[in-house]
């Protein structure tokens, strides 16, 4: 009769990180698949009360945190500088 083998229960990301913290090989728990997430580093921002009311009905509208509405306008606002940028170099001719 052939053995059958039970699969292994799932590891906790806290027993991997107690692994790493003490020097074992924790790659056999990683894929290679997905994206490295970006650290995250915080800014305060001032707005004036009328901008802030804007982005909160922007929010609510949306059906979004004031947060994701930010770094949407940002992101949007970054994407069209660098294109703007773009624009306004001169075309080199090939």
């Amino acid at each position: 009769m052939k053995r059958i083998r039970k699969a292994a229960k799932p590891v906790s990301a806290d027993a991997i990180a107690r692994m790493a913290d003490r020097g074992k090989d924790v790659s056999r728990f990683f894929k290679g698949e997905g994206r490295m997430v970006q650290p995250i580093q915080r800014v305060n921002v001032d707005v004036t009360a009328s901008m802030l009311e804007e982005l909160d009905r922007a929010a609510q509208d949306l059906n979004v945190s004031r947060q994701a509405v930010i770094k949407t306008l940002v992101r949007q606002a970054l994407d069209q500088h660098y294109l703007a940028q773009r624009a306004r170099r001169p075309q080199s001719t090939s």
